[in-house]
């Protein structure tokens, strides 16, 4: 998922991907440690994604708390 897509979707759609990705990581995480994981490379894929999410989600918080202020 590139960074347009996450920009595109509502803010609660993307609260639950983000919650959805960190279980995902749990499960990446688990199989790496029982030597299950096919491609590592999942887990820093994975982690990038969940970055970019939380980014998205906090500039979001930063433009609402500014528009607050400035109707006060």
């Amino acid at each position: 998922m590139n960074l347009k897509e996450i920009r595109e979707k509502e803010t609660e759609h993307l609260k639950d991907e983000l919650v959805e990705k960190r279980k995902h990581l749990f499960d990446l995480r688990s199989q790496a440690v029982t030597e299950k994981l096919e491609d590592p490379s999942q887990l820093g894929k994975t982690r990038k994604e969940i970055a970019r999410m939380m980014t998205i989600l906090r500039q979001r918080e930063i433009e609402q708390s500014k528009k607050t202020e400035k109707a006060k």
